[in-house]
């Protein structure tokens, strides 16, 4: 009998050894006590033996766990009978009583925790399930170890090895029952607190919800639920209706709820707020967490199985088989493991890029509802483009995290796990390969620091390109009136320089830390083998193979140390810049706006002694010592000269300015018309409801009060004409009157106008006067801020404004006789207008006609309309684009040289370490060559790949920059040749979506993505043709398989490429939807529609990342099916070797070719998901493209018809038989204009609101139809 207090390793996983059973039997006690214990607890507060209905898999864990609790009973039994047979006595008492209380606690186990799974505690359930399984799959790998170790398998080993089956049908079953208890609590908290009106809100058909949200176990394991999306794919070119919706535990609502909820909780106990978002989001996604992982962990421990199986092939192939068929079992095991190893790599990966996914949605979300939220100082300090940026490309980034977050602690691992095995192998020499793993971690140090400073200097100028590009693609118009687009064009690319010298030094520590890990795996065995020369540890084939196969597969997660690293930084960095955006100060308008008034308060205004800030500061007030009292149903004019602060003092009832002093009281509901017309890419219908219901006669009255009736004829498609972003295609004075009938449509119970007559004529300034002001807001609270002081006697109250206080307050006539300054105001507006007085003004008018506005097309002509409206769908790539995108990425500055050197590079290091390993395996065992000399040739071809690695990686570096200079330069060219008419049509969004994250996806992924890609390749066809080399009789199977691969692949982009384009134009949805809201924040909170725009934004939040799950869900979809392929050749290459006569292959070329084997799946995996990568990425370059050849304008300089020296001498223009249009496809807006205007003359063009007097003066920038503009002058 072994010694019991013996703790070495090889006792321990001995399943007969006393260490081991006495630790089995203390579990075993553990778990009897403890289930006793809560058995007991549920017993004495009701009754635990419920009758209650099992779910078909908790039958199956409780027969599996039963029959297992039976047999480890049967065998005990058994051993007792056999020991009281034989000595007469039941001592010793270590293994009959191990087996019989084992099987106690199995039996115990099936009926408790199997049967009556709904009666515990979820924390005592996955505690009792995880501790199972842990401890059994313990006790299955030792068995399996002990047993191809010993070369015998006993029925103990065999009971051990069927734990694990009973064990994961547990957990299994232990998941689903959480699951459906978290979806019965969901459903529950949805019922009490759905809404009374719930029924008005859109429902997503169950049929078009993701099958992922139904499926079984199979299969979500197997994507057996991606199947009918493939299928459909495959049959056609997919649309956006074809993807379906996201279950709705996944969907941006339910994330960001449960993300503010724990925020909250957090908040109150922590002071950091970095630290109090990144935790909350780590508390809210724990369970899925731990699930991946679990997933990693078995990964791992399955991945180090393969060098224990090796080592035990060469013993066979080397004749020391223990039993007849101990190859064809190793042979089948080492397909099982790999199935495994890809069934828990496949869920990890795709269950991280799911918590990347709704973490991304959540950071998303969040930032569209500060935006809501912003204070007036803070949108100084961030602006429009860097908003864009922290939603685009900040977090992007930090989505991308959770897919990485676990190769930190599984890398740790397996480098353990490598290092025990490699101490088992060659000793001592183990020491060789920790110290060179501990300074390349120490190398790494000083070039991580600098790569975090550089990435945080990157962000910074991103922002400033980002910024200056969205204030020129604004006010285009005006650049291009005042032909000022080559000035800012090189404004934006001197900003770009400075970024690109940033994007060279981030990609440039990062070639050194790829090299530095690339290397690692060869600089580790040249140490070690020298090591084992000095310390005179013996090398043969199965040591040295043993030692390079472990080697081979912690490579790829050396590797991928740098990109984790590079991750790691990003997120950093990303997640500073959102914290710092989400701390930002907000409005104190909460308490502003009193809406539980009673009637005698409704529509009052009362402000006392108070003084308002834009800058929050206290001690430069923008508004002073501001006194006002407005009663129900009072109209009040405010008036002053410019920068008086008439618009502040609105803006201060709007809450959107610091209040420093005093009270301000509103009570109703507010109706806000801006100065500055915000109109939303739609119909004109949408603008004017604004979210309310249609209400067709009120409908019909705001039209006519609006003075909107003949506009809305001459357009046309009526009110269900598009309206482009900003109202490009309508008047001034029609977008004024569009939020005139909007803020008349809302009912409200005060107005604030802020000088809507501005923008239009004089006759239709008086119809809306008399219909709008006197008449449809009849009784309800008006503050009208004006210039036009012929219509102050029909008011009130008129203030008078000056230097951010009011002067004086009082009736018209009353001001006029009291006030100079009111006296002044007046007449001098009179001389200006060059009139007395506006005779009689009249406060109603009678319409003689009564039209009604409808939407007077069918829903066939609706959709012959939409087609020819101004703002089109977005355009994207149909079909297989083949290698266009590619070819233009690497065309650029012969970018294709670099390419084709690097590939060459890359090629030369995979043939030296096959090299390398030829040369060991070749003479390894060859007494004649020495062994110094066979190390210091091994490692001389390492120091020439290293060499060649390094040289690949700096040409990576300079194709990628090489490639963003050119095409950022072609992209700004189109952008500013473009003719109006493409802004007109194009929402902004799109274009800055293009500019930010689909360049900074050029700047920095796609460099690395094609290199990776090229590189997994070429490994992963290299271990194949090793392994083909060695038993070319697996060809038989490979070639098939290969075959059926890459007709696999084609399968797979059919699907994957549109739903990666999807995730692009959904995207450009997303950012115009928040350019717009920036844009409009002011109006928006006017009329408190922050819940309804938030939700749109939610909405497409879910489009977005619906598009994205299933993108990612298709990679994990035929990285599988792939890997099985791999598993099945590798199967069979190791079948050849046991079926072929003993003898055929040396024991150092089969330990050569099952090394190279036995990493297919990881090269396999690192070549697909880079391929994949980088079909994804490379879509950003087809983005950019579309963009990159817009039809430009005229030259800017035509040599025939340039002007003399001396030009402009009078400055006359002549204009004969001018007609144009805004765009090709568009109506005539000037019809036939002929007039000439003399040199020194001054020319009013006037005419009522779009009669095309604005259009004469922007002739330039509009498309001709013919004759001809001369411009005799400048």
């Amino acid at each position: 009998m072994e010694n019991p207090l013996c703790y070495d390793f090889m006792l321990l996983k001995d399943p007969s050894s006393c260490i081991n059973h006495l630790l089995v039997i203390f579990f075993d006690l553990f778990m009897l006590m403890m289930l006793s214990f809560i058995m007991f607890l549920k017993f004495s507060s009701r009754p635990f033996w419920s009758l209650v209905k099992h779910s078909n898999l908790q039958l199956v864990s409780a027969i599996t766990n039963g029959s297992l609790g039976l047999l480890h009973l049967c065998f005990g039994i058994l051993v007792l009978e056999e020991k009281l047979r034989k000595t007469h006595n039941v001592f010793p008492l270590n293994f009959w009583l191990l087996e019989l209380i084992h099987g106690f606690t199995w039996l115990f186990v099936s009926l408790t925790i199997s049967l009556q799974i709904k009666q515990l505690p979820r924390s005592w359930l996955w505690l009792f399930s995880i501790l199972i399984f842990f401890v059994s799959f313990i006790l299955c790998s030792f068995s399996i170890s002990y047993a191809i170790g010993s070369r015998e398998l006993s029925l103990k080993e065999a009971l051990d090895v069927l734990s694990i089956l009973g064990a994961s049908i547990l957990l299994v079953c232990t998941y689903k029952e959480c699951k459906c208890e978290d979806e019965v609590e969901r459903d529950t908290s949805e019922r009490l607190y759905t809404p009374l009106n719930s029924q008005l809100n859109d429902v997503v058909p169950i049929s078009h919800v993701t099958p992922f949200a139904k499926v079984g176990l199979f299969s979500k394991i197997s994507f057996w639920w991606l199947n009918p999306l493939m299928k459909r794919g495959q049959e056609k070119t997919l649309e956006d209706e074809d993807i379906p919706k996201l279950r709705e535990s996944d969907r941006a609502e339910r994330c960001y709820s449960l993300f503010e909820e724990q925020l909250n909780k957090r908040r109150e106990n922590e002071s950091s707020s970095h630290s109090s978002i990144l935790s909350t989001i780590v508390l809210c996604h724990k369970r899925e967490i731990l699930v991946t992982g679990f997933f990693a962990l078995i990964k791992v421990l399955s991945l180090s199985c393969g060098p224990l199986l090796l080592n035990a092939f060469i013993l066979v192939a080397e004749g020391n088989e223990s039993f007849k068929y101990e190859g064809y079992i190793l042979a089948i095991s080492l397909f099982f493991i790999k199935i495994i190893e890809s069934l828990s790599q496949r869920q990890w990966y795709f269950q991280s890029r799911l918590i990347g996914m709704k973490v991304r949605s959540v950071l998303t979300a969040a930032i569209y509802k500060k935006i809501l939220r912003l204070s007036n100082s803070s949108r100084l300090i961030h602006s429009s483009g860097e908003i864009t940026n922290y939603m685009t490309v900040d977090s992007y980034r930090i989505g991308e995290f959770p897919f990485w977050f676990h190769q930190i602690w599984t890398t740790i691992l397996q480098l353990c796990i490598a290092l025990v095995i490699l101490f088992r192998t060659i000793g001592l020499a183990t020491l060789a390969s920790l110290a060179v793993i501990v300074i390349t971690v120490l190398c790494n140090a000083p070039l991580a620091n600098l790569q975090h400073k550089f990435q945080s200097k990157l962000m910074v100028a991103q922002d400033e390109r980002l910024k200056a590009s969205s204030e020129a693609l604004v006010n285009m118009k005006v650049l291009k009136l005042y032909a000022w687009e080559r000035h800012f064009k090189n404004a934006i690319e001197k900003l770009r320089n400075a970024e690109l010298k940033l994007i060279y030094a981030v990609n440039l520590r990062r070639a050194y830390l790829v090299c530095l890990f690339w290397t690692a795996p060869i600089l580790v065995s040249a140490a070690s083998f020298l090591a084992c020369y000095f310390l005179k540890v013996p090398l043969h084939a199965s040591n040295v193979f043993t030692f390079v196969a472990t080697l081979r597969l912690v490579q790829e997660p050396i590797t991928s140390i740098s990109d984790v690293i590079t991750v790691v930084i990003q997120a950093k960095v990303a997640f500073g810049r959102i914290g710092n955006f989400l701390e930002a100060p907000e409005l104190q308008s909460v308490n502003l706006k009193n809406m539980c008034f009673n009637e005698s308060f409704k529509g009052s205004i009362l402000i006392k002694s108070a003084e308002f800030s834009w800058e929050s500061n206290v001690s430069k007030p923008t508004l002073r010592n501001i006194n006002l009292k407005v009663g129900n149903g009072q109209k009040v004019a405010i008036c002053g000269e410019v920068g008086s602060g008439k618009s502040t003092l609105l803006a201060t009832i709007l809450g959107e300015v610091f209040k420093t002093k005093g009270t301000i009281d509103v009570h109703g509901k507010l109706a806000y018309v801006s100065q500055t017309a915000w109109i939303q890419t739609g119909t004109i219908q949408k603008n004017i409801l604004f979210g309310s219901e249609l209400d067709d006669q009120r409908y019909q009255e705001t039209l006519q009060r609006s003075s909107l009736v003949k506009d809305l004829e001459l357009l046309p498609y009526g009110d269900l004409t598009e309206i482009g972003e900003r109202g490009v295609n309508l008047s001034g004075g029609q977008k004024q009157r569009i939020q005139l009938a909007r803020a008349l449509y809302q009912n409200a119970d005060i107005y604030l106008l802020d000088d809507p007559f501005s923008a239009v004529d004089a006759h239709t300034a008086k119809s809306l006067f008399n219909d709008y002001i006197m008449e449809g807001l009849k009784g309800k609270t008006i503050l009208l801020v004006t210039h036009q002081v012929d219509f102050l006697p029909a008011f009130d109250t008129i203030l008078l404004m000056s230097n951010g206080a009011i002067l004086q307050a009082g009736p018209y006539h009353q001001l006029l006789t009291s006030s100079k300054e009111f006296h002044d105001l007046v007449n001098a507006h009179k001389e200006t207008a060059g009139s007395n007085q506006l005779d009689n003004v009249t406060f109603s008018q009678k319409y003689s006609t009564t039209r009604k506005i409808t939407q007077a097309f069918e829903e066939n002509h609706i959709k012959e309309a939409n087609g020819n409206q101004l703002i089109k769908q977005e355009e994207r790539e149909k079909g297989d684009t083949g290698l266009k995108p590619y070819l233009q990425y690497m065309n650029q500055m012969k970018g294709y040289i670099f390419f084709t050197v690097a590939s060459l590079c890359h090629l030369v290091f995979v043939i030296c370490q096959i090299l390398q390993n030829s040369w060991m395996a070749a003479n390894v065992d060859n007494p004649l060559v020495d062994k110094l000399k066979l190390l210091l040739v091994y490692f001389l071809i390492g120091v020439c790949s290293t060499v060649f690695l390094l040289t690949r990686c700096l040409l990576v570096v300079a194709l990628g920059l090489q490639s963003s200079k050119c095409l950022f330069s072609q992209l700004m060219n189109s952008l500013f040749r473009a003719p109006m008419s493409f802004y007109d049509s194009t929402p902004l969004g799109r274009i800055l979506s293009r500019v930010s994250s689909d360049l900074s996806i050029m700047d920095v992924d796609i460099p690395y993505s094609i290199a990776f890609a090229v590189g997994g390749t070429i490994n992963f066809y290299s271990s194949l043709t090793v392994l083909a080399v060695v038993t070319w009789q697996v060809l038989i199977v490979a070639i098939p398989m290969v075959y059926v691969a890459i007709c696999m692949q084609r399968y797979y982009f059919a699907t994957a490429k549109e739903v990666m384009r999807m995730s692009g134009t959904t995207k450009s949805h997303l950012a115009n939807h928040v350019a717009e809201t920036v844009a409009g924040t002011m109006t928006i909170r006017a009329f408190e529609e922050e819940d309804r725009f938030f939700e749109k934004n939610l909405d497409l939040i879910d489009i977005n990342a619906s598009a994205s799950f299933h993108n990612f869900a298709s990679n994990e979809w035929l990285i599988q099916r792939l890997e099985t392929i791999t598993a099945v050749v590798l199967s069979s290459a190791a079948l050849c070797m046991v079926m072929l006569p003993s003898g055929t292959f040396t024991s150092g070329v089969i330990g050569m070719a099952l090394s190279y084997g036995l990493t297919l799946n990881a090269s396999l995996v690192l070549s697909i998901q880079s391929q994949c990568n980088l079909a994804n990425h490379i879509i950003s370059v087809e983005r950019l493209n579309q963009y990159m050849h817009i039809q430009s304008e005229a030259q800017e300089i035509i040599e025939g018809n340039r002007p003399p020296l001396d030009w402009p001498l009078a400055g006359e223009v002549q204009i004969n038989d001018l007609k144009i249009k805004y765009r090709a496809d568009g109506a005539v807006v000037l019809n036939g204009i002929t007039c000439t205007f003399k040199g020194g003359h001054k020319i009013g063009i006037v005419g009522r609101t779009g009669s095309g007097s604005w259009e004469v003066s922007i002739a330039r920038s509009c498309q001709r139809e013919r004759k001809w503009l001369k411009l005799l002058s400048c």
